[in-house]
C-alpha cells in the first residue's frame, strides 16, 4: 500500500531546487532592472520582441507561459511606460500587434548585458558540459510536464499566474 503522505525531501525535489534557482535570477534581475525604473514582469516580453518583434498578445502569452490576461496588463503598462505600441495588424483587424517603441529597442543593448552577468554568475564553476547537460534536462522536463497537462486533461494555459 502507497504511503499515504509522502515526503520529498527539499534537497531532493527538481521542482524546489529549479523554484529556488529561479527566485534567485529574479531577484538579481529586479534589482538591476530597478535601476532603470523597469518592472520586473517586463523582461521576459522584451526579451522575447527583441527577438521577434510584432507579435500578438496570445503569441506572447504563449511564448511567456503567462495567461493571456496578465499578458494584457503588463503590455498595458509598457504602453504606459513608453517601452511598446499596439497597433491593428493589416491584413485581419481583428488582431493587434504588440510593437516595441524606439525606447523600448534600445533598451536591449542596455540590459541584455545584465542577463550575461547573471547567467555567467550563476554557471560559475560549472563546465560547459554540465551546463549543456543541465539545459537539455530543463528543457525536457519542461516538455514533460507540458504534456502532462493532457495526461491530466488539463491545458497550461487552465493554470492562472
Amino acid at each position: 500500500m502507497p504511503n499515504e503522505n509522502p515526503k520529498l525531501d527539499p534537497e531532493s525535489s527538481a521542482g524546489y531546487q529549479v523554484r529556488r534557482c529561479h527566485r534567485r535570477f529574479d531577484r538579481m534581475l529586479h534589482a538591476f532592472l530597478a535601476k532603470h525604473g523597469l518592472k520586473a514582469g517586463y523582461w521576459y516580453y522584451l526579451r522575447i520582441l527583441w527577438i521577434e518583434d510584432g507579435l500578438s498578445q496570445k503569441v506572447l502569452s504563449e511564448r511567456t507561459n503567462v495567461a493571456e490576461n496578465t499578458t494584457v496588463a503588463m503590455i498595458n503598462g509598457m504602453i504606459k511606460d513608453g517601452l511598446v505600441e499596439r497597433k491593428r495588424d493589416q491584413h485581419d483587424r481583428r488582431m493587434a500587434r504588440i510593437l516595441l517603441t524606439d525606447y523600448g529597442r534600445s533598451l536591449e543593448a542596455e540590459l541584455m548585458h545584465y542577463a550575461v552577468e547573471i547567467n555567467r554568475k550563476a554557471s560559475k564553476g560549472v563546465s560547459k558540459s554540465e551546463l549543456r547537460t543541465t539545459l537539455s534536462v530543463l528543457r525536457r522536463m519542461s516538455e514533460n510536464l507540458s504534456s502532462a497537462f493532457e495526461d491530466y486533461g488539463m491545458q497550461s494555459s487552465d493554470i492562472t499566474d
